[in-house]
């Protein structure tokens, strides 16, 4: 659990630095650096592959702390919208857990929300409300 912890921590906090502007005009500095200095090195195979080289291990790095990111703040959302369908009284608690259910009892959801969306255009044709919660 401790790695995980510092893993994230880490992450975290490399992702909030890497996402500043002072971060990519770093990364444009060092290329625009590496871009002058071609005529000094006769553009030679090794000056286009140090520039390959670091883009491609920076970008490689940077996919799984990005992952990282994105999954605790999926997490995050998601926790949040669980409470806010328990918080209501009127809610499905079915849809606490969609993301844990087979393919196969996801559709079968979506069609019931489906037909009810189906019905509350059809009432709203009607001049009718799209509100309430019409039984399929």
């Amino acid at each position: 659990m401790q790695m995980n912890d510092t893993f994230s921590n880490i992450s975290r906090y490399i992702s909030d630095k890497t996402g500043q502007p002072i971060a990519f005009s770093l990364a444009t500095a060092s290329v625009l650096l590496w871009l002058v200095t071609g005529p000094i090195f006769g553009y030679s195979d090794t000056w286009q592959l140090i520039i390959n080289s670091i883009t491609n291990i920076v970008t490689y790095l940077m996919v799984f702390l990005i992952q990282n990111t994105q999954n605790r703040d999926g997490e995050a959302i998601q926790i949040k919208l669980d409470e806010l369908i328990r918080a209501n009284k009127n809610a499905h608690n079915v849809l606490l857990d969609l993301e844990e259910l087979s393919a196969d009892q996801l559709t079968l959801i979506k069609d019931r929300y489906e037909k009810l969306a189906t019905i509350a255009r059809l009432e709203l044709e009607k001049g009718g409300k799209d509100t309430g919660e019409p039984s399929v």
